[in-house]
């Protein structure tokens, strides 16, 4: 193997595959990094044995070849170097590196035992613009809870039908679901469980990237494969990921069909008080929210035995009757951290039934939370 690359461009690649194995403990292979060079090309790849990446880059290819180098000192070294071009080349199963006046030898191994990514059988695909897909899954990827009784709610859920993509995630307490709109209509329906590792590392690799990505499925795994537009031959960034098996909860069925109380109000003063709120919010984190539409507000109030309690006021437009309900202020801060238009609507209905969280301007969101019920 020989080949050349800017230093600037072999350390994007090295620190994109390097999320997943530097991650790695199970085994040392692991915690490498398979360098392979082709014709005009250098693909980097990485795996966890769950998660799959491989990069790609146009690079000066003089001998083609491929080499595992542990990540963590690739990844270091690489660092150091200035930003002009880096020469890679193989002394039997050492990579010697090559940049201005750095020149090392990196003890590497054969790729006999590097695991395979496997090759992701197309059943069904959709295209979707890279900015879209990140914007989507940031917005509930935190919400999924590891469970080995119920493992379907440990991932985000996606489908898609004609030309839109619902990505949805719950952990039984709140639900996030978010509606993206696809340039073309799917051939056919499309539906998955991606585990949540998958989706941060999928918004943290693609988040900052222009490109648009297509999305192939089969029954077992699942491929994001981005490119630079629908057009190019050549993919920059390969994410494979195992979906979890098994059918997700029929979530629809909670979101209410109708509102008895609808409120619209100031995002950052609701958000604001709630995190006021939570320094009396007592072991349970209870806080209740009364809905006072002859004062035309929200009064919130909680206590603690410890520190003491709480209240406060914020003025609101009101649609409908008098309530009071309590819910987890942690829950009801991440909706309002993950909304982020400057007001929000807050729909009830009734101290037994969900709460509903919407940006006031927009129909592509919502966040749902459970209320804490009374005794």
């Amino acid at each position: 193997m020989k080949i050349k690359i800017n230093q600037n461009k072999l350390k994007e690649g090295v620190n994109v595959v390097e999320r997943i194995s530097s991650k790695s403990s199970s085994l040392p292979v692991l915690k490498n990094i398979l360098i392979r060079a082709y014709k005009n090309y250098i693909n980097l790849i990485a795996t966890d044995l769950e998660i799959g990446i491989k990069w790609w880059s146009l690079a000066q290819t003089e001998k083609e070849g491929e080499v595992v180098i542990p990540s963590g000192i690739l990844s270091s070294f690489i660092n150091f170097l200035p930003n002009e071009k880096v020469s890679m080349s193989l002394s039997k199963n050492d990579l010697l590196v090559d940049c201005s006046d750095f020149k090392t030898q990196i003890k590497g191994f054969t790729t006999d035992e590097f695991p395979i990514i496997p090759e992701v059988s197309e059943k069904s695909s959709l295209l979707i613009n890279s900015q879209d897909l990140c914007k989507g899954l940031s917005q509930v990827s935190d919400i999924p809870s590891f469970s080995t009784a119920r493992p379907e709610i440990s991932g985000v859920f996606f489908e898609a039908k004609k030309d839109k993509l619902k990505v949805v995630a719950t952990d039984s307490y709140r639900l996030g679901e978010k509606i993206i709109n696809l340039d073309n209509k799917v051939k056919e329906d499309l539906s998955f469980i991606l585990p949540q590792k998958a989706a941060k590392e999928i918004v943290g690799i693609l988040g900052e990237k222009e490109g648009v990505v297509k999305l192939v499925f089969s029954p077992s795994q699942v491929l994001f494969e981005m490119k630079e537009d629908s057009k190019s031959t050549q993919p920059q960034i390969q994410i494979v990921s195992r979906v979890i098996d098994g059918e997700y909860p029929n979530y629809e069925e909670i979101i209410p069909k109708k509102s008895g109380t609808s409120i619209i109000l100031n995002r950052a003063e609701f958000l604001n008080q709630i995190k006021a709120s939570s320094v009396f919010g007592g072991k349970v984190n209870e806080l209740k929210v009364k809905v006072n539409p002859t004062k035309k507000g929200l009064e919130l109030f909680s206590e603690s035995v410890e520190t003491g309690e709480f209240n406060s006021f914020i003025p609101a437009e009101i649609k409908g009757k008098k309530e009071e309900i309590s819910f987890n202020y942690r829950f009801l801060v991440d909706g309002l951290s993950i909304i982020k238009s400057p007001e929000v609507i807050f729909e009830v209905n009734g101290s037994s039934s969900p709460g509903v969280l919407r940006p006031a301007k927009e129909t592509d969101f919502l966040y749902i939370v459970m209320p804490i019920k009374s005794n």
